[in-house]
């Protein structure tokens, strides 16, 4: 089937100068993998999403007419699931629509619109020992920003001391860690090496990464223990063979895309604590841990207070937060203009429906329901692991931020797919790891429907092992 068109009768000047009538398309579902693979690489899932059809939990797909469980919420960045009423009223409706039709330079024209959101987060989701914020779209960028802080904080700093060339450009991160695939960001990154290959990159101090390994028996204690104290140790060999050219160390509090990976409390407040002795920003990224996910609004509420936060996914306004330990340094980002910048400051369309999502967060509990039904999707893992021992391991989670292991990656994928034909949308993670991201919103029940299809999808896999 051919896109259908339609037309209008004002003339365009075409790219190689002649006049023709302006036939904007109108894209049929069927059309619509054709049309994106004829100018870009449109490699993403087979199916159309049906932006009006789609509901909470429920992904309609128009190019097949069917509907999906969404477990994966666009990678975590869907905090209320597909049109939530709230969300979908006339007056707020309007609101948006007429927000849309301009998009002012956040950085430097304010708006009521802006003002409003920027109150209301700090209201609902900006701690007090964080009270800086700077707004940006993407979670890399956020996260660019936070260590371009840090950089300026550490290089003044040391001008302070008597150094007389810069020196501060370092950052410590971990195996296993995704910040994104930006300019400074990619140096971080190593979940796969299909995102860093071939790009330039700075070769600054990587970390082994001590995650836990589900569930935390003597044996699995002992076990990160000893890894704890290797990273402990690299991380302290490598401020000693960079003397005063350690400006952050960057950690996910839970480390998504590399695995889920867990750490202990105890050695995350061993970060804190070396990096005050040796003065260094932490730096936690909570793009993908943020917002509810793992039953509190922020996961490094569970542990330590970090100096920089760097959010974005749930938020759709991307960002960091900073504590008043930058006010150290005189002139730091958030008193020196243009320091960091960006013409848009985030999107203010994007600000007016956080702000509604924020105020939904709350006056439906949202955090809370995050809780509950992860308490009850974890257990139900447990017993999945007890049934297919063969098949599932290391089931792990705080709140809805969830995952578990397959016995290689073969499996994982084909639980993937499995799952997918059976109408569930999940995602993987690590080397043979499936990380759940439902909506905040999500009930128990779908929970169990969910929960079924897995199950489901796991005898088959027992039945092709024997």
């Amino acid at each position: 089937m051919s896109a259908t068109v339609t037309t209008t009768q004002e003339p365009i000047v075409s790219s190689n100068g002649n006049k023709t009538p302006y036939t904007p398309v109108v894209i049929t579902p069927t059309d619509v993998h054709k049309v994106l693979s004829r100018h870009m690489l449109a490699d993403g899932f087979d199916m159309v999403i049906d932006l009006k059809k789609s509901q909470g939990c429920r992904i309609y797909d128009s190019r097949y007419g069917k509907r999906y469980l969404d477990f994966f919420s666009f990678f975590a960045s869907s905090a209320l699931g597909m049109n939530h009423p709230k969300l979908t009223t006339p007056e707020f409706m309007e609101k948006l629509a007429y927000v849309a039709v301009n998009k002012p330079s956040n950085s430097d024209v304010y708006s009521v619109e802006m003002a409003e959101f920027v109150e209301t987060f700090s209201r609902i989701a900006q701690p007090d020992y964080l009270p800086y914020v700077f707004f940006i779209d993407g979670g890399a960028l956020a996260n660019e920003n936070a260590m371009k802080t840090a950089f300026d904080w550490k290089v003044r700093k040391n001008f302070a001391k008597g150094y007389t060339t810069e020196r501060g450009h370092q950052v410590i991160h971990f195996r296993h860690s995704f910040h994104g695939r930006s300019g400074y960001t990619m140096s971080l990154t190593n979940t796969d090496p299909t995102k860093t290959n071939y790009f330039p990159k700075f070769k600054w101090p990587r970390i082994h990464n001590p995650a836990i390994k589900f569930p935390l028996n003597e044996e699995h204690l002992k076990q990160v223990i000893e890894e704890e104290q290797l990273a402990l140790k690299q991380i302290k060999e490598a401020i000693i063979n960079n003397p005063d050219d350690i400006a952050a160390l960057i950690i996910e509090p839970i480390q998504a895309e590399g695995g889920d990976n867990h750490f202990r409390k105890e050695f995350l407040q061993e970060l804190r604590t070396i990096c005050d002795e040796s003065d260094i920003l932490l730096i936690f990224d909570e793009v993908q841990s943020g917002v509810g996910l793992t039953g509190k609004m922020w996961a490094h509420e569970w542990f330590v207070k970090p100096d920089l936060m760097s959010f974005g996914k749930k938020t759709h306004i991307c960002g960091f937060m900073a504590s008043k330990r930058i006010d150290d340094v005189l002139e730091n980002v958030f008193k020196k203009p243009s320091r960091i910048n960006s013409t848009f400051g985030g999107n203010l369309v994007d600000m007016v429906r956080a702000k509604r999502i924020f105020e939904i967060i709350v006056e439906d509990n949202l955090v809370e329901n995050s809780r509950v039904q992860g308490e009850y999707l974890l257990n139900q893992l447990h017993a999945l692991a007890e049934e297919f021992p063969q098949l599932i391991s290391n089931a792990r989670g705080r709140g809805l931020m969830c995952a578990f292991d397959l016995d290689t990656a073969q499996n994982r994928n084909q639980l993937i797919t499995k799952a997918y034909e059976k109408g569930l949308i999940l995602i993987g993670c690590g080397d043979r790891s499936i990380r759940f991201r439902p909506p905040l919103t999500i009930t128990q029940e779908e929970l169990a429907e969910g929960l079924g299809i897995i199950r489901n999808a796991l005898q088959e896999l027992s039945v092709g092992q024997l």
